[in-house]
């Protein structure tokens, strides 16, 4: 494999992940989004950012203008 300890073990678990849902990882994602909504824990919902919030280096404009909606 690589030469990058962490990225070995990534990989490693992928695999495991995917011997154990037969290679099928739209079950596996089904079965992750069942047991999140299980588990009562509050997952963040961010709006999508624009171009008209943003400055063209993907910084946040700092004209005190708000978020507009995504169009």
């Amino acid at each position: 494999m690589t030469k990058n300890p962490v990225l070995d073990e990534l990989h490693e678990a992928r695999q495991k992940i995917l011997a154990d849902w037969n290679g099928d990882t739209g079950a596996y994602l089904k079965d992750a989004q069942i047991r999140l909504e299980r588990s009562g824990r509050t997952v963040w919902q961010g709006k999508q950012r624009t171009k008209d919030c943003t400055e063209a280096d993907g910084r946040p404009k700092s004209d005190g203008s708000s978020v507009s909606s995504a169009r």
